[in-house]
């Protein structure tokens, strides 16, 4: 454990001089959250403030929600963190760092960070949210990391285009895809490593980014730094952290993490009967929209007359078209106030003041895209607890 002078010089060490170390955590406290086996210790790693800790090897720390209540922007050190292998770099030279693009080029290339800061910068404003966001929830409950809903994050994100670098390259024709691959590894040899696939029209959109900056500072080692990818408006799955490995191929990623993993029923709302095996499966792509309330908690007591409510909606890329409230439980609906727009892939503030009379209440928000895609009122299932996206309800009441 670390007092709490060493754990800031521990912060300071790990983003410095590009080592964690020493790679210890403090215990804050503890939390539970609203599900069975819901308990969670609050921890500290280097460069993060309390996070809700599910694993420690390798770290999986999910943002408390009272976060999201701060604003649209998630501050670096509260952004949740995600690996998949628990071999994670804990040093990294960034004046040594390359990134290597290879395969189907013309020209291989061996980039530094001095010369991708070199290219044409460009930010994005996008949300990354990971693929069993909210698996806590499901019902018959699910395999896999019990999440809440705090595995989110809205950031702004610097760096260069991933068209930029495959430009740079030249890219033969007859390519089809991009796979990724980062400092992160198995510990056993017989575990798959974790690559990820892009379609090169995909790769190649403008968007899908290769990001050294969030919120204006380097990326906090947790969430991949020195450089990682960011695919706006696409589950996180994608987004791979301590990137140096781009590989343009000539034929379909076969990769454990996209042949087998990370797969969705192929059908409009990715979904089966509990219990259910799909008949066929396609890999998880974009973020379906999905709104929440921020500034209360379910069954919280609240004073009778307007009520201020607060709070933020999210889809893949469409941007929010309206977000509509309801107080009982799902029978009327009124607009709520959008807050300032940072970009289609961004959360989207929104605020309402509903006359609640003394008494129950069921809360209900519900967000549109521009695109139309709306939430489900009822949850769906998978058999891998993915992209619960249903009109969340939360009860309060009003004295």
């Amino acid at each position: 454990m670390m007092d709490r002078r060493s754990l800031l010089t521990a912060m300071a060490l790990g983003v410095g001089s590009r080592v964690l170390a020493p790679f210890r955590v403090e215990a804050a406290d503890t939390a539970t959250l609203p599900f069975g086996n819901g308990e969670r210790p609050l921890v500290a790693y280097p460069g993060k403030r309390p996070l809700l800790q599910m694993t420690a090897r390798p770290p999986q720390l999910e943002t408390p929600f009272s976060v999201f209540d701060e604003g649209a922007i998630t501050p670096n050190d509260a952004f949740f963190v995600r690996y998949h292998l628990a071999d994670i770099p804990t040093e990294i030279d960034a004046g040594a760092f390359r990134v290597a693009v290879t395969g189907q080029v013309e020209r291989p290339l061996s980039l530094s960070l001095a010369d991708l800061k070199a290219m044409p910068r460009t930010e994005i404003v996008a949300v990354n949210q990971c693929s069993g966001n909210s698996r806590g929830f499901f019902e018959p409950r699910i395999a896999g990391g019990q999440l809440a809903n705090g595995a989110m994050g809205c950031a702004r994100w610097t760096g260069v285009p991933l068209k930029t670098v495959l430009d740079r390259a030249g890219v033969k024709a007859g390519a089809v895809q991009v796979a990724f691959n980062g400092l992160d590894g198995p510990v056993l040899p017989e575990t798959p490593d974790f690559a990820k696939a892009l379609t090169l029209d995909h790769a190649r959109d403008g968007a899908v980014m290769l990001a050294w900056g969030m919120n204006g500072q380097d990326l906090p080692w947790l969430n991949g730094y020195p450089l990682r990818l960011v695919v706006p408006g696409y589950y996180g799955t994608y987004w791979v952290k301590h990137l140096n490995g781009i590989a343009v191929l000539d034929h379909p990623f076969e990769g454990f993490w996209m042949k087998t993993a990370y797969r969705i029923p192929d059908n409009p709302c990715a979904c089966t009967e509990p219990g259910k095996a799909p008949d066929k499966t396609v890999p998880i792509g974009r973020l379906n929209v999905r709104s929440f309330l921020t500034n209360l908690t379910d069954g919280a007591p609240v004073k009778a007359g307007h009520v201020p409510l607060r709070g933020i909606a999210f889809d893949g890329g469409s941007g929010i078209r309206e977000v509509a409230v309801s107080t009982d439980d799902g029978r009327t609906w009124s607009a709520a106030r959008l807050g300032p727009d940072l970009g289609p892939y961004a959360f989207r503030t929104w605020t309402a003041q509903p006359d609640l009379a003394p008494g129950a209440h069921a809360l209900r928000v519900r967000a549109t895209g521009n695109d139309g895609a709306t939430q489900p009122m009822e949850p769906r299932w998978n058999p891998a607890g993915y992209m619960r996206n249903v009109v969340e309800t939360t009860r309060v009441r009003a004295a």
